[in-house]
């Protein structure tokens, strides 16, 4: 089990440093629900080829209706949570957003496995767990101010929200064919909001408002989604070998990393001691819940 653990938290370090990685790209794009409308479309084609070779390999496994109706609210919940993140990142910048919402995820995504999953830690990983908590918050606390505060807060419920469905469903499928549908299941809702909201817009709407920036191009897209969705079947990979409660807090330690590179590189000085000493709690929580 402890080696188990220790693979599903390199996993999930992996994820996470893409995961900062991509959400950059998405805010100095411009346009984030453009941008990941195109990256998740993007990520669906390309990964439908391997997961047709994968399913042939496999002996063409089926999926059960409690699995698909898990993949279709895990993908409303993820619909959910673009429009949230793209709400906050057009109000806020992304050093404030990210903390926000993927500091306050962990939070809850915690709480769901150890109270409505009933998943069980030993004392030192309960230890880490508490750790990178106070770590992250540590982090994220500075930062909880401005008009981008209250959708990124929202953003950090969504992620909660799908996290622990996703749980359960990579336990009753493998993860990479819950993944594939998953993805196939958000493209489609995107392509059809977007749709919709072309159509229920009207031109009067957009009056005074500074135009938008041009989205990215698809192959600016393909490597978007390609970040987004590895990092997150890295994610559905490591949460069929950990419990939730392991795997939520570790996947948001790129919120170190933002805080670190922040104070390093954009001299951001106001609550630095603090910042640093949450990126050192959370080290050690890392290190605890491996053992």
């Amino acid at each position: 089990m402890p080696a188990l653990i220790t693979i599903a938290i390199v996993l999930a370090l992996v994820a996470a440093a893409m995961h900062g990685t991509w959400n950059v790209i998405v805010k100095v794009s411009g346009d984030p629900r453009s941008t990941l409308t195109r990256a998740t479309v993007a990520g669906a084609v390309l990964m439908t080829p391997p997961a047709f070779v994968a399913w042939l390999i496999a002996g063409r496994p089926g999926l059960s209706i409690e699995v698909m109706g898990l993949a279709a609210l895990s993908a409303l919940l993820e619909l959910l949570y673009i429009f949230l993140l793209s709400a906050a990142y057009r109000r806020g910048e992304v050093s404030v957003v990210y903390p926000i919402a993927r500091g306050s995820a962990p939070l809850l995504a915690v709480l769901i496995g150890l109270v409505l999953l009933g998943e069980r830690l030993a004392p030192p990983q309960l230890l880490g767990v508490g750790l990178l908590l106070a770590g992250i918050l540590a982090v994220t606390l500075p930062q909880t101010s401005g008009r981008a505060t209250l959708p990124a807060l929202a953003t950090g419920v969504a992620i909660a929200a799908y996290t622990a469905i996703d749980r359960v469903g990579v336990r009753l499928a493998a993860p990479w064919l819950y993944g594939w549908l998953l993805i196939v299941l958000l493209a489609a809702a995107l392509v059809v909001a977007r749709w919709l909201g072309s159509r229920l817009t009207r031109p009067t709407d957009e009056a005074g408002r500074a135009p938008l920036p041009p989205p990215v191009t698809w192959k600016q897209a393909v490597v978007v989604g390609l970040f987004m969705w590895v990092a997150y079947l890295l994610v559905l990979v490591a949460l069929s070998l950990a419990p939730l409660s392991v795997v939520a807090p570790v996947r948001e330690t790129a919120v170190v990393a933002v805080a670190v590179w922040g104070v390093w590189r954009l001299r951001e000085r106001q609550a630095a001691a603090l910042k640093l000493s949450g990126a050192a709690a959370t080290l050690l929580g890392v290190a605890l819940l491996a053992f």
